[in-house]
C-alpha cells in the first residue's frame, strides 16, 4: 500500500498493511535545509523541499502546506513573532476592545501573500506526490481563533458575559474558516485538521462546548468541501467524543493527558483518533523509550483500524532530537504490521 491507501483504509475502520504514521514536523523542515525558521517559511520552495526531505527521512504517511498557526492572525492584519528554535508567537490583539468587534471585517484569502504562499505550497506539494500521500492543510476553528485575535482572558469574557458580540464574531470567524479551507482544498490538500483546542474539556465545560464550539463546528465544517479531522491540541476529549463525531469530523486528534484504549473503545467506527505521543517528554525520550512508547500506543488503539500514530499536539517541537524521530519511524515498522499477533 502506498500511505494514501493506508490512511484510507484505516479511516475506513479497517485494517491497513500497518499503521500509518502522521509526524507533523513541520519546523524541523529548515533543520533540514540549514535556515533559520523564518527564512524557511519565506519561500514556498523551501517549505516544499523541507516537507520532501522529511517525508523520505522519518518514513512518515503525510505532508502538510501547514506554516505556523498565527500566519492567520497576519492575514487579519496582525503580527508573527519568530523565534530561533519554537513556532512564531501570535503578536499583539487586533481586537482591543469587544467594541471592536462590530466593526470587523474578515481578510480575503486572495489579497493575502502569506496565505497564498501556503497555496503555492500545497500546490507544490500536489504535483510531486500526486495522490499517493495525503496533503494535510490547516485552519485554526472560528471558535479558537479569538484566541490570538483578542487574547484568551478577553475571549473567555466575551463568551460568558456578550454573546450577541460572541455570535457576531463567530458569523465572521466562519466565513473566513470556510473559504481557507476549501482554498487548500482547491490547491490540492486531501484534508484539512481543525484545530479547536478552545472546545476541549480541558478549557470549557461540555455544556458550553454544546452551546458554543459544537454548533459553530457543525455549521462550519458542512461547509467546507471536504474530509476533516479536528485536532484539541493536547486538549482532553474523552466526555466529548460523541459530541464531536456530530459535528460531522472524520477524525479526532487526541491527548496523551487521557487513556488511549479508552478512547479508542470510546471513538470506534465512528472517529479515526490520531494520537497521541507525547510531545514535550520526547524531547528526552530515549531510543529504547520511544519505541516502548509506539508499542504501547499501537497496542491501545492499533487493532481494528480507525488509528494513525502521531503526536498528541499537531507540532512535534523544534528541540526532538533526529534520532527520535528515527527511533518512532523504527518501531512502527517493527510493531505495527498488521495483524497486530503480538498484542495479547
Amino acid at each position: 500500500m502506498n500511505s494514501m491507501q493506508r490512511v484510507l483504509t484505516t479511516l475506513s475502520f479497517k485494517e491497513p498493511d500497518r499503521v500509518p504514521l502522521f509526524l507533523f514536523t513541520g519546523l524541523q523542515g529548515a533543520g533540514e535545509l540549514g535556515l533559520s525558521i523564518e527564512d524557511y517559511f519565506s519561500r514556498s520552495d523551501y517549505v516544499v523541499e523541507g516537507q520532501m526531505r522529511l517525508l523520505k527521512k522519518y518514513r512518515g504517511d503525510c505532508i502538510t502546506g501547514f506554516f505556523y498557526a498565527a500566519i492567520e492572525l497576519q492575514a487579519w492584519g496582525g503580527e508573527a513573532i519568530f523565534q530561533p528554535d519554537c513556532p512564531p508567537n501570535a503578536g499583539p490583539a487586533i481586537i482591543r476592545r469587544p467594541e471592536d468587534i462590530d466593526r470587523l471585517r474578515a481578510p480575503r484569502v486572495a489579497d493575502s501573500p502569506l496565505l497564498l504562499r501556503v497555496l503555492e505550497t500545497i500546490r507544490q506539494l500536489k504535483a510531486r506526490v500526486g495522490d499517493t500521500v495525503p496533503i494535510i492543510g490547516i485552519v485554526i476553528s472560528p471558535f479558537s481563533l479569538p484566541v490570538i485575535q483578542m487574547g484568551f482572558d478577553r475571549y473567555i469574557e466575551l463568551i460568558y458575559e456578550q454573546p450577541e458580540r460572541l455570535a457576531k464574531l463567530m458569523r465572521i470567524n466562519e466565513d473566513f474558516c470556510v473559504e481557507w479551507a476549501n482554498a487548500q482544498l482547491a490547491a490540492g490538500a486531501t484534508a484539512v485538521g481543525y484545530f479547536d483546542p478552545v472546545s476541549s474539556v480541558t478549557i470549557i465545560p461540555r455544556e458550553l462546548y454544546l452551546q458554543t464550539g459544537q454548533q459553530v463546528a457543525m455549521r462550519t465544517l458542512a461547509r467546507i468541501n471536504g474530509p476533516a479531522a479536528t485536532h484539541l491540541a493536547s486538549g482532553r476529549c474523552l466526555p466529548i467524543i460523541d459530541d464531536i463525531a456530530a459535528t460531522g469530523s472524520a477524525g479526532l486528534g487526541v491527548s496523551a493527558l487521557e487513556d488511549l484504549a479508552a478512547l479508542k473503545a470510546a471513538a470506534q467506527g465512528k472517529l479515526t483518533l490520531i494520537g497521541n505521543l507525547n510531545g514535550i517528554e520526547m524531547r528526552r525520550w530515549t531510543a529504547e523509550q520511544a519505541e516502548r512508547e509506539v508499542k504501547s500506543a499501537i497496542a491501545k488503539a492499533g487493532r481494528g483500524g480507525g488509528f494513525i500514530l502521531a503526536d498528541n499536539h499537531g507540532e512535534i517541537p523544534w528541540q526532538v532530537p533526529e534520532q527520535t524521530l528515527l527511533a518512532i519511524a523504527d518501531a512502527v515498522e517493527r510493531w505495527g504490521r498488521y495483524p497486530l499477533d503480538w498484542i495479547e
